[in-house]
């Protein structure tokens, strides 16, 4: 791609976010063995601090893949098991009331952590779920009219079982919206399995995973990533590419500017990965259907056929061109 418009001032050193996901995914990778790819999905979450959406079947490794990627950062990790009696005071905490003080103190909830996994978060009541709505957006909570900001990092991997729905309370709109990605981390290979097996023969690997990328160390690569050069024309392309979810025959509700915005960020935070400090269409092309796909409300006639968020994301990135700066299509 040509990028004779952008001034050589403008060059960033991105080799420190290189650096960071390179130890993070060879890290999380002794806990989940054979799934890179996916653990590489989830450090670019990280990287734009956003949020996970996890859809699998139980025991693949999703818990372990929050744990080990808490331990690799020396960040607090919290656990909460989302079940119909749950409330929102049991996620962001409840003021309790001190007779020696006769005055009330804030008893912070789990969702105080810098690393929260939200467990079968579809079990809960919608206003159980609405309580993580403004932790996940505004990174703050708010209880009896006092917010109080959550620590930095902040991240929720929350999870789904996508073949037990009943008793289930499916996640609106809103919230799915608030998913930077959605992943599957899947089956694992024969010869992973055994792996595996191997591995956890004596003791589990998550209780020998130590420290690799610090705090501060994250928060810089985190600043760094926005700053990796978008061109006009990828910049084009990838808006075109959300808007056109909403006109699509099999869509009743296409992705919001959110969606348009989580996909930029994504292919930055990928480009650097990558050890590029500019992005690619093949960016946004590999971090359409992850950020995208999940915010498509797919229309019923058309999910009877078979149709997903995915494959009219496939099919959108078949049909729109790349037009690059000399003109070219891609």
């Amino acid at each position: 791609m040509r990028r004779e418009s952008r001034s050589a001032a403008q060059s960033i050193d991105v080799t420190p976010v290189q650096e960071v996901g390179r130890k993070l995914v060879d890290n999380v990778g002794k806990v989940i063995v054979g799934k890179d790819e996916v653990i590489r999905l989830a450090v670019v979450a990280l990287l734009c601090e956003g949020h996970i959406l996890a859809e699998d079947v139980p025991g693949v490794g999703k818990t372990m893949m929050a744990r080990a990627l808490a331990a690799s950062l020396g960040c607090s990790f919290n656990r909460i098991q989302f079940t119909p009696d749950l409330l929102p005071s049991d996620v962001t905490g409840v003021n309790v009331y001190n007779q020696k003080n006769q005055e009330f103190t804030f008893r912070p909830g789990p969702v105080v952590t810098n690393i929260l996994l939200a467990d079968e978060i579809n079990r809960a009541t919608p206003r159980t779920q609405s309580a993580l709505l403004e932790c996940m957006e505004e990174r703050q909570l708010t209880v009896d009219g006092v917010s109080r900001e959550l620590p930095r990092p902040f991240l929720v991997l929350a999870t789904q079982n996508p073949v037990e729905y009943e008793g289930t309370f499916p996640l609106p709109e809103a919230q799915i919206d608030r998913f930077l990605v959605r992943l599957s981390i899947g089956y694992p290979g024969e010869q992973d399995e055994e792996e595996i097996v191997i591995r956890q023969q004596r003791r589990h690997p998550i209780h020998d995973i130590k420290q690799v990328v610090g705090r501060e160390e994250l928060l810089t690569v985190q600043t760094l990533v926005r700053e990796v050069y978008v061109e006009d024309s990828v910049r084009e392309y990838l808006v075109k590419l959300v808007r056109s979810t909403r006109t699509h025959p099999d869509v009743s509700l296409g992705a919001s500017p959110r969606g348009s915005i989580s996909l930029y960020r994504t292919a930055q935070a990928l480009a650097a990965l990558e050890g590029r400090d500019y992005v690619l269409p093949d960016d946004v092309k590999a971090m359409a259907g992850p950020t995208l796909a999940h915010r498509l409300i797919i229309r019923p006639e058309s999910q009877l056929r078979g149709r997903t968020g995915q494959s009219v994301i496939n099919d959108l990135l078949q049909r729109i061109p790349v037009v690059l700066e000399a003109g070219e299509e891609g």
